[in-house]
């Protein structure tokens, strides 16, 4: 029994071991609030993620840590469970709109 306490307390303090990295100063235009199709993306300098998605079938909204960013694409989540948001068009200007295509799907930055 005091082997199976042990392992839980381990995985409790890995499991909160992350935290929020900033958003570096190379990343600051990904900062704000995106939307598109069926998806909502909202990062805050802190490193704090705010992710809203409506697919068939399922439906998340969470909020989680950035953890690093490795090239155009950010790494989100708690300890050692992790997820990669996949940047396929970084943000850009399109007009006076801001633009990026993250897992498929085209944001539109709110001003």
């Amino acid at each position: 029994m005091h082997i199976f306490r042990r392992c839980l307390l381990a995985a409790c303090l890995l499991a909160g071991s992350a935290h929020a990295a900033p958003v570096p100063e190379s990343k600051t235009a990904y900062l704000g609030h995106w939307q598109g199709k069926a998806m909502e993306l909202n990062l805050s300098k802190d490193g704090k993620v705010r992710y809203k998605r409506d697919q068939p079938g399922k439906r998340v909204d969470i909020e989680v840590d950035l953890l690093e960013f490795n090239g155009n694409n950010f790494d989100v989540g708690w300890g050692i469970v992790r997820s990669t948001f996949v940047v396929s068009q970084p943000p850009h200007r399109v007009g006076k709109q801001w633009k990026m295509t993250v897992d498929g799907v085209e944001l539109t930055k709110d001003e």
